[in-house]
């Protein structure tokens, strides 16, 4: 996914010389200094004191000695606030934009300070930069549980190298070398446990603030807190490809995919900014032509600059975005990653969730529950084990993690047969193991009562001969009925179940869970067919869940397409639209909540915004808004808009 810089900005970027902001819209602009800073507040705090001595003194004391002074005092009480502004107009002056809030600002200012109007042209320079600098608040909270993620990169390695332990930055650290990390640190690197136990805090990975304990064998994730004691682990993928830094990118390319609402408002500021220039202009210019000798040119011209003022179109370029960007951290803060705001409002009109079985609404985690063979059950289970050691199958981890302390044979040959299992050669013994469809495929006589048998199995023939089945049990999410109910609460109509395993199975898992639709005995190719078939009818939006490599296909072509994040495969997240870092399906409505808050804030603002300018254009037009009323239009609405984009932050779903 290609992370975009988008050129349209013709607001939300920072008049404050003095900190780096980062836009709602992924564009990043550096004017040195850190946004938590006094320097930063500093321009306003001086132009507002200075403001407010200049009032007092001319209005309330009325000291004749100021009022030589007083152009002086309010163009020096200006240029702390106004000055970043001018820079920023000779900025997009030189890359040929011409009508932007700044240009607009600039020309209310400076215009009231030609009529005589100082206190009114600082106070809407002022009024502004406040607004800017409550956007750069707004977008850091915003930002808060995105950048935490930044944190729990571990900034060092303990790799063991020549017999002795060396700390490294993980980015050096290669495939299969082993790494130790003491209680208290953070994992730097995805990789096996090769200590016998430990807890880990995985809060920062997947939202879920409980400890979660993982044994000898089983993966660990960079990010991960290391709970208990001193742990070795052999690193698994470098530190590129690891499970932190793909979540990285994809909530730093979040802000690159816009939805329709944010491009609308972006496109129409850009034509909205000229027209509303030149209506000021015709505000100060036709009354001459129609009024002859009544006219007054500094009272046209004053309307015509409270016109200007009202007409900046900044609550709606901040607020919206703002309003996306606080919903895709909202979502992050619940282990939910959006890819793009484009997917946040989509997921409101979701109406059809069509689901993956195992590792999705099931834990994925199988354990053998019983052996049947015709031959011996030793050499059975070596022979087993020696081909599904070669893939990795839930099932197949189940089978070799059964038989891990007995001998398993070299495999040769291996081919996997998509959606039926897989087929190679064992001690000069071709073996089979998959399910009965591979059995009929090679013609292959075996015992029909297995196919009474609900639960998973695994069919083997050896050299051709029907030799026995492994049953294999998997559990039910315990979240995952509460998660059909949450669907149907929250407007999906008709929830599907796709599935490679048996009819059987995947319609006791239907009952048990409430679903409204089922299919078993899938292969990848028959997934893709039903989700096309489903999305025949054009008034349903289809989001498909899955966790596989086998799903990725129809991950691709759903309208939303769901991975789990903590056990599903790189292919799957790489592919979806939205990623559940928890693993619980219960997070899909939460989602679909977030999301629909979201549009909720969104909405709010643009009216907002748009009743309130309408009037005060109107008001200003004939000249009963004076540039208070201006300030209030643009600025207040501004403000009213971003704290209302902040609730997002603070609901709870």
């Amino acid at each position: 996914m290609s992370h975009t810089h988008n050129n349209e900005d013709s607001c939300c970027s920072k008049p404050q010389s003095e900190h780096k902001h980062v836009h709602v819209e992924g564009e990043e602009h550096d004017h040195g200094g850190d946004p938590s800073s006094f320097k930063t507040y500093l321009p306003a705090v001086v132009t507002l004191g200075m403001l407010l001595i200049g009032i007092v003194l001319d209005n309330v004391f009325k000291v004749e000695a100021f009022k030589i002074i007083r152009p002086y005092w309010y163009i020096l009480a200006y240029l702390p606030v106004g000055v970043p502004v001018l820079r920023e107009v000779w900025e997009t002056f030189k890359a040929k934009d011409f009508f932007t809030e700044f240009s607009l600002m600039s020309i209310a200012t400076i215009g009231a300070f030609a009529i005589g109007e100082y206190p009114e042209g600082v106070t809407v320079m002022l009024f502004y930069t406040i607004g800017e600098l409550f956007q750069m608040a707004a977008v850091n909270r915003a930002k808060r549980n995105i950048s935490a993620l930044l944190d729990v990169r571990a900034d060092a390695a303990t790799v063991l190298r020549r017999g002795k332990y060396e700390t490294v930055k993980p980015e050096t650290v290669e495939i299969g070398e082993t790494i130790q990390i003491k209680a208290g640190e953070k994992i730097p690197l995805d990789g096996e446990m090769l200590s016998e136990k430990s807890s880990f805090n995985t809060a920062a990975l997947t939202g879920e603030s409980k400890p979660k304990t993982i044994n000898k064998g089983e993966n660990v994730l960079a990010g991960m807190l290391n709970l208990d004691k001193v742990i070795e682990i052999k690193v698994t993928k470098v530190y590129a490809d690891s499970a932190l830094a793909r979540i990285l990118e994809m909530v730093q390319n979040a802000t690159t995919r816009k939805a329709k609402t944010e491009l609308f408002i972006r496109k129409f500021a850009k034509i909205y900014t000229p027209i509303v220039f030149f209506l000021a202009l015709a505000l100060v210019s036709i009354p001459f032509l129609v009024l002859g000798s009544d006219y007054h040119f500094q009272t046209w011209l004053y309307r015509s600059l409270v016109f200007l003022v009202i007409s900046c179109p900044c609550a709606l370029v901040i607020s919206i975005p703002l309003g996306y960007f606080g919903g895709i951290g909202a979502a992050s803060a619940h282990g939910i990653l959006f890819k793009g705001s484009n997917f946040l409002d989509l997921i409101t009109k979701l109406n059809t969730v069509v689901m993956d079985k195992t590792g999705t609404l099931t834990k994925g985690v199988f354990k053998v529950q019983k052996i049947e063979s015709n031959v011996d059950e030793q050499e059975f289970l070596n022979l087993l084990t020696a081909v599904e050691a070669k893939s990795t199958h839930p099932i197949a981890k189940a089978i070799v993690d059964y038989a891990s302390e007995k001998e398993i044979h070299p495999a040769e040959n291996i081919e996997e047969i998509a959606g039926m299992g897989l087929k190679g050669t064992v001690n000069g013994k071709e073996i089979l193991a998959g399910n009965v469809k591979l059995l009929q495929k090679f013609n292959i006589d075996y015992d029909v009562k297995i196919a009474d048998i609900e639960e998973s199995i695994v069919v083997v023939a050896v050299d051709g001969k029907y030799a026995g089945y492994v049953l294999i049990a998997d559990e039910i999410k315990e979240d995952a009925a509460e998660a059909i109910k949450l669907l149907h609460a929250n407007g999906v109509k008709q929830v599907v179940m796709l599935s490679g395993d048996k009819t059987s199975i995947v319609k006791k898992v239907a009952g048990v869970l409430g679903i409204d639709t089922f299919y078993g005995d899938l292969l990848p190719e028959d997934k893709v067919a039903k989700l096309e078939e489903i999305k025949k009818n054009k008034s349903k939006v289809v989001a498909f869940v899955g966790d596989g490599i086998n799903d990725t296909p129809v991950l691709a072509i759903s309208d939303i397409g769901m991975a789990m994040g903590a056990m599903g495969s790189d292919a799957a997240i790489e592919t979806a639209d939205v990623v559940i870092q928890t693993d619980q399906p219960s997070k899909i409505a939460t989602a679909i909540r977030i999301g629909k808050a979201t549009r909720n804030v969104v909405i709010q603002n643009m009216v907002l915004a748009f009743a309130v300018k309408a009037l005060v254009l109107i008001l200003g037009a004939r000249g009963l808004a004076t540039m208070w009323e201006a300030v209030f239009a643009d600025v207040g609405v501004a403000l009213l808009a971003i704290l209302n984009a902040v609730r997002i932050q603070k609901m709870k779903f």
